[in-house]
């Protein structure tokens, strides 16, 4: 790896002071550069010239940073100083001793798969975006604490209108995020399938619907309840009754580079959720 990329959370000070014993003590190349990533926008014309990054925060870090290298196709290497740390690969105890492997040696590269959202504003016949996530898309009640009414459309047939809080759309990536937490399924990570899940549903379906990467979702706005869209829960937009959410596999891919085997997803699951383990 020539030049190399660390993106760190500036809310942590020890982020900061890890990035920058990496960026010095490990020799990495005169090109190499360290930034924030709560201000990724300016480093956009770096990523032709990037080879690696690594994140130093969580996994809220790895969601900021992969807008940043999932266009261009360069891989994360994440260190952990959050709480859960799904996507992350090191501890911070580790990071220093075992990242030159991850330089020089020939570690797995695990692709992840990301969702694309698009607006169609009901007013002016404009759209924005498209959005892309990692983890998930949420279209959910704003400061007004009153259901939204969504109705659903999946590849062109009408499924049902939704009455919730919130309908959330997630990755395989995701379905250990906000999905997990309002019941819905965990799916095997390098899985492509996308998970769409109800938040506090009042009427209409309220299990998850597991759907294959190639589908379409369209989620329209209706009643007289505002609503905002969030994506991988640190953007949010706002939206009209009659905005239209059209959500698709992207084009983009996360990617990872992994020292350990994809089954060590599963007992990092059970220690990070606190799964006991019998005879543990």
């Amino acid at each position: 790896m020539k030049n190399i990329g660390i993106i760190y959370n500036a809310r942590v000070p020890e982020a900061l002071d890890l990035s920058t014993a990496i960026l010095h003590d490990l020799k990495l190349s005169e090109s190499s550069w360290l930034a924030p990533a709560e201000n990724l926008e300016t480093l956009l014309p770096r990523a032709k010239n990037t080879d690696l990054v690594i994140t130093v925060g969580g996994d809220g870090t790895i969601l900021r940073a992969v807008h940043f290298t999932a266009p261009a196709g360069i891989p994360i290497v994440g260190i952990n100083m959050g709480r859960l740390g799904f996507m992350t690969e090191l501890q911070v105890d580790e990071a220093m001793e075992r990242l030159p492997s991850y330089f020089n040696g020939n570690p797995r590269v695990d692709e992840r798969n990301m969702l694309q959202a698009t607006v169609f504003k009901a007013k002016g016949a404009g759209t924005e975006g498209p959005y892309h996530a990692l983890n998930d898309v949420v279209l959910a009640r704003g400061a007004v604490s009153r259901v939204v009414t969504v109705s659903g459309v999946i590849d062109g047939a009408p499924v049902t209108t939704f009455r919730a809080d919130g309908v959330i759309v997630s990755t395989a990536t995701g379905s250990t995020s906000y999905n997990l937490a309002v019941g819905g399924p965990i799916l095997d990570p390098e899985s492509n399938a996308m998970v769409l899940k109800t938040v506090a549903a009042h009427m209409g379906l309220s299990a998850a619907m597991v759907l294959r990467s190639s589908s379409e979702i369209n989620l329209t706005l209706e009643g007289y309840q505002p609503a905002i869209l969030s994506v991988d829960g640190y953007v949010d937009y706002p939206l009209d009754l009659g905005d239209r959410v059209e959500l698709k596999q992207s084009p983009y891919r996360a990617r990872f580079l992994r020292a350990h085997p994809p089954s060590y997803f599963f007992g990092t699951l059970t220690r990070r959720l606190g799964f006991s383990i019998r005879g543990q």
